[in-house]
């Protein structure tokens, strides 16, 4: 079952609420953040992507890490960072698009990240560990959340939305694209108890998003115990937690520079051996996805833009198929990018390129018409329960698969490990 902690929490002050949380560290480039820094000088982005203001320096230099930590320390020593006296969970709100979410800030354990009770469904790569595993290692604390699902079987969300209708938020911050981000502190014992026993009900978490930062905090912990500086709060990683069933998942759509030497009538020809190719007359591009002609959890559905016309690709299931074998992802990949396009490497083939969120569809098929790119993969979005059917299973999701919503900023709150 879960544990989870509350924590004496690290927030902006009442002003620095306005200025001081960010995106996270890789959603955003170094020359924009630099542009974010010049505009904003107490951006959270000083302390997590402190590279933007050493433009001349080697971003995995130690000089990068040790500026991390003097800028945190002069952001607490400025007075944009306050501690609350006692242990507390924090209510996370975010309000976008006329929707709200609502998940629990707490922190977790690194024992049982590594014992699989909370469940990965994600590869990571050794740079990007390595890097936050030297940053969180810096500056003693955990800046960024990795974003958790939990399946709620009785009145979880229920439970903590009463509580955060109750209060008012602590502080709060609205993005440049007017999201609405809020944050409540639950602290009265009865409340951090009734929480804490809820989770314990729980059988397991599972990571959303935020993979790197949750094997780094794991890396930190193995590092400070061969040194003997571990403590308490270094065996623990600050988190988001989300009921599966109140989150967003949008499709991550694929971009083809080129069919490899096959004319669009042979590529659509060769489609045809392996799916049912229904040409579909118009389609809404102010949209983010296309609505599937054909459903049904027994069938695969691909759509496709190529040559200012739009198709239904669709192919019946294997009912025998795992759970990676379910996705249509993997269907494309398998199917057309591995068998009819020679993209064997997603991640790493310049012929590919991917587009994730809500992003109108306006905005992926504009470099098909511009000649850049020859076609657009559409994909439907997986749902939450295909993600924890897959971490379940212990299998890896194909790359780029997920995009999902709510994103979190960092700097709301953060987990100082003393």
């Amino acid at each position: 079952m879960v544990t989870i902690y509350p924590f004496k929490g690290l927030h902006p002050s009442d002003e620095a609420f306005k200025t001081v949380p960010s995106v996270p560290y890789d959603v955003i480039e170094r020359d924009e953040a630099a542009a974010e820094i010049a505009e904003n000088p107490n951006t959270l982005l000083r302390v997590i992507r402190t590279d933007a203001e050493l433009l001349d320096t080697d971003p995995y230099d130690d000089a990068i890490y040790e500026r991390a930590k003097e800028m945190f320390a002069k952001f607490k020593a400025d007075g944009l960072f306050v501690e609350d006296e006692k242990d507390a969970y924090y209510i996370y709100r975010i309000t976008l698009g006329g929707q709200t979410f609502t998940g629990l800030v707490s922190c977790v354990s690194v024992a049982e990240y590594k014992d699989d009770t909370i469940k990965k469904h994600e590869l990571t790569r050794y740079e990007k560990e390595e890097d936050r595993t030297r940053h969180i290692d810096a500056v003693s604390a955990h800046t960024g959340q990795v974003f958790l699902l939990y399946k709620d079987g009785g009145d979880v969300l229920a439970t903590l939305k009463a509580m955060a209708d109750a209060k008012q938020p602590i502080g709060e911050y609205t993005s440049k694209g007017g999201n609405l981000h809020q944050l409540y502190r639950v602290d009265a014992e009865e409340e951090v108890a009734k929480i804490t026993e809820m989770f314990s009900a729980i059988p397991n978490l599972y990571i959303a998003d935020g993979h790197h930062r949750a094997k780094s905090s794991a890396n930190v912990y193995d590092r400070r115990l061969a040194e003997n500086r571990v403590t308490p709060d270094a065996e623990r990683f600050m988190s988001v937690l989300f009921a599966h069933d109140s989150v967003t998942i949008y499709g991550y759509h694929r971009l083809i520079r080129d069919l490899a030497g096959l004319n669009a009538d042979q590529f659509l020809s060769d489609l045809r051996l392996r799916f049912d190719v229904t040409q579909i007359k118009k389609v809404d591009v102010k949209k983010n996805a296309v609505p599937a002609l054909e459903k049904g959890e027994d069938m695969h559905v691909i759509h496709l833009y190529l040559e200012s016309n739009w198709y239904e690709l669709t192919r019946k299931a294997d009912e025998n198929a795992d759970a990676i074998e379910r996705l249509d992802v993997s269907v494309l990949q398998n199917l057309v990018l591995d068998d009819m396009l020679a993209i064997f490497d997603p991640r790493g083939d310049p012929r590919i390129s991917f587009v994730g969120g809500i992003v109108p569809l306006a905005d992926v098929i504009k470099d098909v018409d511009s000649g850049e790119f020859s076609a657009a993969f559409i994909m439907q979005p997986v749902t939450a329960q295909q993600v924890i059917d897959v971490a379940d299973a212990g299998l890896i999701m194909p790359p780029k698969s997920t995009w999902f919503e709510p994103k979190l900023l960092s700097g709301m709150v953060i987990h100082e490990i003393h």
